[in-house]
């Protein structure tokens, strides 16, 4: 409740600042995901997905990157998601409103996954900037089928788990940089035969290599 009052009031506070403030939305100098390399040590990407049109307006994402990483020897796949959102405004061409990055939390079950376990932790892999917030990590059930995922909002070179904390940082970037660019990180991996174990190794083996690139295509 104390965080919800935080966030109402800052917005609040937002809508005056902003018109006295940072009037003029900047857009900030990144490079395109279609630059992103596609292979990273052992691990191999053989194509991009791709959004369709409608998905991609209903997400509000400006630029995505999304692909099914896998290895042969040892084996591993992970599938990694960044959508970056040149604004979360809907006037700035943002999305359906202030919040434009949707939280996994809330799309996940909408697609047919139960979460079962859910934390905030401190990721500490190298590549991310410094010094850093937490991260999500979830274990989502289908049926039989479990999942490890990772998930975290970063922009201007923080990185959150929290989406009152995301709406609270996008009113004070506009507000006083004119900036609400941010972008959404998530990793996907299946725990197969029940391993978590394994599932947690191949994130920790991959994850640096992807967010180490990514102050190129998330200005910070």
């Amino acid at each position: 409740m104390i965080k919800a009052c935080i966030a109402v009031g800052f917005l609040a506070l937002n809508l005056y600042t902003y018109y006295f403030m940072a009037q003029t939305a900047v857009i900030p100098p990144r490079e395109s995901f279609r630059s992103f390399p596609m292979q990273l040590g052992d691990w191999n990407c053989n194509t991009q997905g791709a959004l369709s049109e409608e998905t991609r307006v209903n997400l509000g994402a400006t630029d995505v990157f999304m692909c099914d990483f896998t290895r042969s020897t040892p084996f591993g796949q992970i599938a990694a998601y960044v959508g970056y959102h040149q604004s979360q405004v809907r006037e700035e061409g943002g999305g359906s409103g202030e919040n434009a990055i949707h939280p996994p939390s809330h799309c996940l079950p909408g697609s047919g996954w139960d979460i079962i376990g859910s934390s905030s932790v401190a990721l500490g892999i190298p590549g991310l900037p410094e010094p850093n917030g937490k991260v999500k990590r979830l274990i989502v059930a289908k049926g039989r089928a479990r999942q490890l995922v990772y998930y975290w909002y970063q922009s201007r070179g923080r990185v959150i788990s929290e989406d009152w904390q995301k709406i609270v940082y996008v009113g004070w970037d506009r507000a006083v940089h004119g900036r609400t660019d941010g972008s959404l990180v998530r990793f996907t991996v299946p725990i197969i035969a029940g391993d978590e174990e394994k599932a947690e190794s191949w994130f920790r083996d991959l994850a640096p290599m992807i967010v180490g690139r990514l102050p190129a295509y998330v200005p910070e």
